[in-house]
């Protein structure tokens, strides 16, 4: 059993994780804003805060081994690159903070598969925070998926093609392992493992990695 707090427990895949979390027998405290308690799963521990804020929820989040950071803009787009910085680099300095004040064993933050063609803005703030994480000392697994397929979230595949000729050309293979498409239910397994697996120094985990990732009957 492990102490597990989720900062963006409400969201995709803060959601589905927690929901995959409790089954096994771990204690889940969920960071919540105030007003949106009623969105975590049930079995939760309610923490209110704001993400952005670390002093609003630092002393709070122990007891716990492991701190999973899913705070973000949600369906990132070039037209959001302001707010990449104002919420998903801001809250990640939050997280790394209060886990470094709370002593916790792991984080686990969710950046995003690059170099990419696309959206450098969104990229270079993931890629901060992921500096911000080895300075800080904490051990830490970090997943870079580009683009998560779920409920509502499945129109890149009619990329499929696409992806299977870049996979064939010596060219751009990388491109294609490296950028590929993973499911909601692959990050969660990632994640889950992660959560019981706690990493000493810095893990990271590709998009290969993640796709084979599949969730184990519980210890």
């Amino acid at each position: 059993m492990a102490f597990v707090f989720v900062a963006g427990a409400t969201g995709f895949l803060g959601s589905n994780l927690v929901q995959a979390l409790l089954p096994r027998g771990h204690v889940v405290r969920a960071l919540v804003r105030p007003g949106s308690e009623t969105r975590v799963p049930a079995g939760c521990q309610l923490i209110t805060g704001d993400p952005l804020d670390g002093a609003s929820y630092r002393g709070r989040v122990g007891p716990a081994d492991t701190f999973v950071h899913l705070v973000g803009v949600s369906h990132p787009t070039p037209a959001k690159a302001t707010a990449f910085r104002g919420v998903d680099l801001k809250s990640a300095h939050a997280a790394i903070g209060a886990a470094r004040f709370a002593g916790i064993r792991q984080l686990i933050y969710v950046s995003v598969a690059h170099p990419a063609p696309i959206m450098k803005e969104y990229i270079q703030a993931r890629s901060e925070a992921e500096d911000a994480i080895r300075a800080s000392g904490l051990n830490a697994t970090i997943l870079r998926p580009w683009y998560i397929l779920g409920p509502g979230r499945r129109w890149p595949l009619v990329l499929v093609p696409m992806y299977w000729l870049m996979g064939r050309l010596p060219s751009t293979r990388d491109s294609a392992r490296r950028l590929g498409l993973v499911t909601v239910d692959q990050m969660v397994a990632a994640m889950v493992k992660a959560v019981e697996d706690p990493v000493s120094g810095i893990r990271v985990l590709e998009v290969p990695e993640i796709r084979v990732s599949r969730l184990l009957p519980s210890r």
